[in-house]
């Protein structure tokens, strides 16, 4: 079954919580949405050989057995022990099972102590319905790590606004895991290095927005669900932050809509630095624009260091990068450095 995000983000709304009851443990109409300001970020720690991954679908499902076989494989292949969420293969359309279900299940994650790290199995959309309905207290008192990208980009923002807690932009479990993907990803959550990331020359489409280096702290993800969020409580505050964003299957018109959308917003006024990883499959078609003539239009003027090609896309090679932590962009090298480590070693 194929189906775009461009489809979910027509289709569907924010789900509110008015009249919902839950019966699943962690999960309760009345569970706080408490946001610290200036409070200390909490690192979760760091993953080693043996530890056991918590498997959640917080979006949409795997529908394919083979593929979902495939993943645990991959998984268990890598080192890991895994322990699937009650949920984790449920289908309901294009999402996986209800919202109260797969709340539940993230939050049981959270809650089971023999879980060292959880791991969203996929993106597709859902992940913003399920925002108020997570425990964030209970969230930032049993820290974990959290990795995936795509719509995971929803939870990205709401653990560092609402919990403090680090997660990590990183693969999905049905990502491909080459080897450029797994060391990116082992040096990042096992390691804690302070990795520089370049851009191999066989991947290489980039180009300068506009020069320079800057320091700051990581935000960002899938341009169309981080769009989506603006307005919500869930997201951090930009000032200073650098921005990283990345998108698939959307013509360059609606990447110039979302990015309008948050220049209206304020929010690119506040960052001192700006990445576009890839726009996979983003065709200009005829009479468009291009990428970098859309960039050249809203972000070079902010006059900040911007580049675009990182290694951040929806394609088979990817890095890992903390979410909320300090980092250094060169856009003249197209480079990305992690300042500090992600992880409690």
């Amino acid at each position: 079954m194929a189906f775009s995000r461009k489809d979910f983000l027509k289709s569907t709304a924010i789900l509110g919580t008015a009249g919902l009851t839950f019966g699943a443990a962690g999960v309760s109409p009345d569970s706080p949405k408490k946001r610290v300001t200036n409070a200390p970020k909490i690192k979760p720690k760091a993953l080693k050989p043996g530890d056991t991954l918590g498997l959640v679908a917080p979006a949409s499902p795997i529908y394919e057995d083979s593929v979902f076989e495939e993943m645990l494989e991959n998984l268990r292949d890598m080192g890991f022990k895994l322990k699937l969420g009650k949920h984790v293969r449920d289908q309901r359309g294009y999402l996986a099972g209800t919202d109260e279900n797969r709340a539940a299940d993230l939050m049981s994650m959270f809650e089971d102590d023999r879980v060292d790290a959880i791991m969203c199995i996929r993106g597709g959309w859902g992940c913003n319905r399920i925002l108020p309905l997570l425990d964030y207290e209970l969230i930032r008192n049993n820290p974990k790590m959290l990795v995936g990208f795509s719509d995971i980009t929803s939870l990205h923002m709401a653990l560092y606004s609402q919990s403090d807690l680090i997660s990590f932009h990183g693969p999905v479990g049905k990502s491909m895991w080459t080897d450029f993907t797994k060391k990116a990803f082992m040096n990042i959550t096992q390691k804690g290095a302070k990795t520089e990331f370049t851009i191999p020359a066989e991947f290489d489409d980039s180009f300068v927005v506009a020069p320079g280096k800057v320091k700051g702290p990581l935000f960002g993800g899938n341009l169309s669900v981080f769009s989506a969020m603006v307005g919500s409580e869930f997201l951090p505050s930009f000032d200073g932050a650098i921005l990283f964003l990345e998108d698939v299957g959307e013509s360059v018109y609606r990447i110039d809509r979302m990015i309008t959308q948050l220049k209206l917003a304020g929010i690119l006024d506040r960052i001192s630095g700006f990445v576009f990883g890839k726009c996979t499959e983003c065709s200009a078609g005829e009479n468009s624009l291009t990428m970098q003539q859309l960039l050249d239009d809203h972000i070079k003027p902010l006059g900040i260091p911007a580049f675009y090609g990182a290694m951040i896309s929806h394609e088979d090679n990817n890095i890992t990068l903390p979410v909320g932590l300090e980092a250094e962009i060169d856009a003249d090298q197209r480079t990305i450095k992690v300042l500090e480590s992600g992880v409690r070693t």
